[in-house]
């Protein structure tokens, strides 16, 4: 794996990064949550963006400027249909087309908040394992991406992607000692 996974508890849309994943719904509609706090912080040139965008089919992902966001690209992650709910497949489809158009971007660096969980119905837990293994699958294959940033709201949220996390890297490690 040639970039890094980080973690953070935090607030999305203060990272000073190249890209900011939303977790959208397919209309591309900034709601509640994540989506509501870029739409709120990052100004209305994003929703107009996404409207002139259009929709995106549920697992896949847009690219609009970041407003006044510091980042110069907000990514949305389709996760789910408006109102409806994500599934750990739709998931890593929406991560794995974010992390794609911003190495197409040409992105170093983006900061990706836990897709699926809260309203949009995956247990933070599956999601987790779901965002970190589809990160970890996409930073060792050929990418600008130099760090995936999990911004995750709540010590609860943080912990249970630090535990997933450490999971990971100990069995990449135990079958780098298997060789």
């Amino acid at each position: 794996m040639s970039g890094r996974i980080a973690l953070l508890e935090g607030d999305i849309t203060a990272q000073s990064v190249d890209a900011i994943v939303n977790a959208a719904n397919s209309d591309l509609v900034l709601g509640a949550g994540v989506a509501g706090a870029i739409r709120e912080k990052g100004g209305p040139s994003i929703q107009a963006e996404c409207e002139a965008h259009g929709p995106v089919e549920v697992g896949g992902a847009a690219v609009t400027g970041a407003g006044d966001l510091r980042a110069r690209f907000v990514i949305h992650a389709a996760s789910m249909p408006p109102g409806g709910q994500a599934s750990p497949e739709t998931v890593r489809s929406s991560l794995r087309a974010s992390l794609a158009l911003a190495a197409e971007k040409g992105c170093r660096s983006v900061a990706v908040p836990a897709i699926g969980a809260g309203i949009a119905g995956v247990p933070v837990q599956q999601a987790a394992e779901v965002l970190i293994e589809e990160a970890r699958r996409h930073l060792a294959g050929e990418t600008s991406l130099e760090e995936i940033r999990f911004v995750l709201f709540g010590e609860q949220v943080y912990r249970i992607f630090e535990s997933v996390n450490d999971a990971a890297r100990i069995q990449e490690q135990l079958a780098r000692m298997r060789k």
